[in-house]
């Protein structure tokens, strides 16, 4: 399976394999004079516009730990005022934070004096900010020169940096334009460069892609993805656009007032909210888009060959009410689905290799396939679509009415009576004319 769900598969399985990379731990940012009188009214439970009101300092961060994986995307995300880039800025402590713990691969960074904090901001961490920052006055090249330049790189160097990171993001021939020459999106582009050319462990990604037409964003959003495949970067993504987070993030952490309200899968943050703000933020979000194969699939009845032939498959069925099974090798690799007809007509010739009438002409997909990009097969497939691991191992199956359940929603409306054009995207109604037309 080579489809972008398999390779987030072995994301996955890669992040659980390494420590933590980025640690926060009780991280609090207070605005405002003698901050450390807000802390008493903190453990009393006063909320944010209460502390405000009584001290006159705000409270931007309160209390916020997570942990990010190595070569994970993890997006913290909130509306205005939650203090989501708060948080990004104190990482690398653009602001100083009030109190806390913040570990990049191990090392202190509340405790870095300023040089080697500079040293960090130059090698381990890059950010890309919502408004591109480039100089007008600079070619596109020597903006993303910039900070190598700072740094004290060498010409030649600086150079070949810089045109790597341009064809990185698909603007080679771009190079002695000006920022004023190009499109926002293209803009953005830049700025994404300017933060690879010196190839940071890290990128801190606050609003990257707000002030863009959402159009462009999407597009962006896709280009990081595909960026992300091969770069494996750490990503801390800021965003207010839920959309957004659903779309690129590994995991989510959710900000209210300063607070972090939930930390998981994009899957986890719709099927399970923590509490009321949560699912009120979550509540319109189409879950079929989100919500993969996996979380729906169920365990598929099956024989293993050579082991089992067709007197096994046919006593199978024959308990189960089934007129058919799924036939897997000692690995689990999926062969194929036998009939309860071809089985018996073995049986009755005493052959049995069950492979020569099995059935393969069958949907499959894998585990991390949305649900809504299942639907146009479920309603054209004659069984249930096969859910096959990145080594084809028959993992699970869905059935057109688990699909079509979870595409509907939580209206609970019954599915038989849902006109099909309602549930179809323009596209899909297209295969499904041809289909019906072919």
């Amino acid at each position: 399976m080579n489809g972008k769900g398999a390779l987030t598969l072995t994301l996955v399985i890669i992040s659980n394999k390494i420590m933590s990379f980025i640690k926060i731990k009780g991280l609090y940012k207070i605005f405002g004079p003698d901050p450390k009188r807000v802390f008493p009214l903190l453990e009393k439970g006063l909320s944010k516009s209460a502390i405000l009101e009584k001290t006159g300092c705000t409270v931007g961060i309160n209390n916020a730990s997570f942990e990010v994986e190595k070569g994970e995307v993890f997006v913290v995300m909130g509306l205005s005022g939650s203090g989501k880039s708060t948080v990004i800025r104190c990482l690398n402590r653009l602001i100083e934070p009030t109190r806390g713990v913040i570990e990049i691969d191990g090392k202190d960074v509340m405790k870095m004096n300023p040089a080697s904090l500079l040293e960090c901001r130059r090698k381990t961490m890059s950010m890309v900010f919502q408004h591109f920052g480039l100089l007008p006055h600079r070619s596109i090249v020597r903006n993303v020169e910039y900070g190598l330049e700072v740094a004290g790189v060498d010409v030649e160097t600086r150079r070949a940096k810089a045109l790597s990171a341009l064809e990185l993001v698909g603007l080679k021939g771009y190079e002695d334009q000006f920022p004023g020459e190009l499109s926002g999106g293209m803009q953005q582009r830049v700025g994404l460069a300017r933060a690879l050319a010196s190839d940071p462990e890290i990128l801190l990604m606050d609003e990257a892609f707000s002030a863009l037409d959402p159009l462009i964003r999407a597009n962006m959003q896709d280009e990081l993805l595909e960026l992300q495949a091969s770069m494996r970067k750490t990503i801390v993504f800021i965003t207010h656009d839920l959309d957004e987070a659903l779309k690129i993030g590994d995991r989510i952490a959710i900000m209210k007032d300063g607070e972090v309200k939930q930390i998981g899968t994009p899957e986890d943050i719709l099927t399970d909210p923590a509490d009321e703000y949560v699912r009120a933020f979550v509540q319109n979000v189409d879950k079929s888009k989100v919500m993969s194969a996996a979380s729906i699939m169920r365990k598929p009845q099956t024989i293993t060959i050579p082991k089992d032939g067709p007197h096994v498959a046919v006593r199978a069925m024959e308990k189960a009410g089934s007129s058919s099974i799924y036939v897997v090798d000692a690995d689990r690799k999926f062969q194929g689905l036998l009939m309860i007809e071809d089985a018996v007509a073995l049986e009755k010739k005493g052959i049995r290799d069950v492979r020569a009438v099995l059935y393969t002409e069958l949907y499959a997909a894998d585990p991390d396939t949305p649900v809504a990009d299942l639907l146009s097969r479920a309603m054209t497939a004659k069984y249930p679509i096969s859910i096959l691991d990145d080594q084809c191992r028959l993992k699970g199956i869905v059935d057109r009415a688990t699909v079509l359940a979870e595409v509907v929603g939580e209206d609970h409306e019954d599915t038989s009576t849902v006109p099909l054009e309602r549930l179809l995207s323009e596209s899909q109604k297209v295969d499904l004319e041809e289909i019906n037309h072919g």
